[in-house]
């Protein structure tokens, strides 16, 4: 696992890890130090596009060249404040390191995935669920590793039927972020394109690049997890760089209350 060092960005830039097509950054959200990670990675990409797990198509179409410079102008056309995602201050450098970046959003508006739990995901995906293996059963090991880490991300609370529904959409999320890669790609003419997410979108073996391989196995994907205090992190990653833990409230005290 890599300590972030002054000349980080020359050796990764120097050691032709970057990927051509596909840079995955992944993150834990209320981290500061994976943000600017973020930022200047995509300033050294230089990527044609940049998809966002955090925002909807509609929110990434308030994006223009007048607000994207502006911090508090930005925030306000997306509508952050009420967006349950952390401060803006910490996404704002990624959208000026590449100034001149289509942006993408690829998050599942609430009540599409409120309707998934009741049509399924197929119904609900944007694209075509058969070329993205949605209308298949995940196997049962896989099924049921990822419903024990649903339950344990929800400190254990929620009803085992619920469960399922859960891992279901996940792969959703994770479905349509890769097409909105995939869009950004055609609408470019060929990126390449930069994706900011979770560790748990990005990871290799059921994440987003799982969905790529499957749906537009020519692109060359190169994937980047962050974790903190060099914890280990699960899912394979062509690179894991570690910062400090921030500090943080019990995430589980909602659920006890």
């Amino acid at each position: 696992m890599r300590q972030l060092f002054p000349a980080f960005f020359l050796v990764w830039l120097a050691s032709g890890a970057a990927a051509q097509d596909v840079l995955i950054l992944g993150e834990v959200h209320d981290n500061p130090a994976h943000h600017r990670v973020q930022a200047d990675m995509v300033a050294e990409f230089a990527p044609s596009a940049i998809v966002f797990e955090m925002l909807t198509p509609a929110q990434a179409g308030a994006v223009t060249p007048a607000n994207r410079d502006d911090q508090a102008e930005l925030a306000e056309a997306l509508d952050w404040a009420s967006s349950g995602w952390p401060d803006f201050a910490m996404y704002h450098p990624i959208f000026t390191a590449a100034p001149e970046a289509a942006i993408y959003g690829a998050q599942v508006p609430r009540e599409a995935a409120r309707a998934a739990f009741e049509t399924g995901i197929a119904e609900a995906f944007s694209g075509d669920a058969v070329k993205y293996g949605l209308t298949e059963p995940l196997p049962q090991d896989e099924q049921q590793r990822r419903e024990a880490l649903q339950l344990e991300a929800h400190c254990d609370a929620l009803p085992e039927e619920m469960l399922p529904g859960m891992v279901q959409i996940q792969r959703l999320r994770d479905a349509e972020l890769a097409r909105a890669v995939v869009a950004a790609m055609d609408d470019t003419g060929g990126g390449p394109v930069a994706v900011i997410t979770g560790n748990g979108h990005a990871r290799k073996d059921w994440g987003v690049p799982a969905y790529l391989a499957r749906a537009a196995p020519g692109l060359d994907v190169h994937v980047i997890g962050q974790t903190e205090d060099d914890a280990p992190l699960e899912g394979g990653f062509d690179e894991v760089i570690s910062a400090p833990a921030v500090e943080r409230d019990d995430p589980c005290a909602a659920f006890a209350k």
